[in-house]
């Protein structure tokens, strides 16, 4: 049976962009084919929870507290669209392109059942590598349904030497059998961003809890200078 994931999911706390929790926010786009497990990674981080079937993905944003080196943070998960390639071309919807514009980070997601996603990721990488030409991005690559062995297509070497190649770290997962490896690619990623953004944060602190040293008092300079000089000739005449 199909479920509607903002309607049955309760222990997801959405939020719209205007109602953000506040504080510090870590933005996360999952990117990939069709039918390659990125709603059920994302339900899965998020919930612990697997759900085997679900409708079309239209995009959802998933909002939720986790903490991360002992401190709260609002961690924002963007599920998209499947992404296709048209000969040498990737046919990314606008909320795809907007989503990568979007993150701090990207997971990008295939399915070792399915070799066309797999052989989509170095398009994928590059788009985001475009999009975000300024900026080191943090991207992992994600190899879901490791459980499904007899209709393998794609083996760990390839995703691996992919990952190697582009300069990302890999994972093999099974969104349905495995939530620790799941939790664990995530919350590395989640990690690696907040130490990105801890130079930011921290000077903003700074700002906020040392105070500005104070100018000098001219006209008390001026009185303790008047003061002095006034002692000097006493003791000049008294002499």
């Amino acid at each position: 049976m199909k479920m509607r994931l903002i309607q049955n999911m309760s222990t997801i706390a959405e939020y719209p962009a205007t109602e953000c929790p506040p504080g510090r926010v870590i933005k996360i786009a999952v990117i990939g084919g069709s039918g390659v497990g990125k709603t059920a990674l994302v339900v899965r981080f998020l919930t612990r929870r697997f759900i085997g079937d679900y409708e079309r993905n239209a995009g959802t944003l998933y909002s939720r507290q986790i903490q991360i080196d002992g401190e709260q943070v609002a961690i924002q998960v963007q599920d998209t669209p499947g992404v296709q390639v048209n000969g040498h071309n990737l046919n990314c919807n606008e909320q795809v392109n907007r989503s990568i514009q979007w993150a701090d980070a990207v997971v990008l997601v295939y399915s070792i059942t399915d070799c066309k996603s797999f052989e989509i990721i170095n398009h994928l990488h590059q788009q985001v590598r475009r999009t975000h030409a300024d900026s080191r991005i943090p991207i992992i690559i994600v190899a879901n349904k490791a459980d499904l062995l007899h209709v393998k297509q794609v083996e760990p070497h390839q995703g691996q030497k992919l990952a190697n190649m582009l300069g990302c770290t890999f994972y093999e997962v099974s969104a349905s059998e495995n939530y620790n490896d799941i939790y664990n690619a995530f919350h590395v990623l989640c990690k690696e961003i907040s130490k990105q953004q801890a130079p930011i944060n921290t000077e903003k602190r700074r700002s906020s809890l040392i105070p500005r040293p104070k100018s000098p008092n001219m006209q008390d300079l001026k009185r303790r200078f008047k003061q002095a000089l006034s002692a000097k000739v006493r003791t000049v005449t008294s002499v």
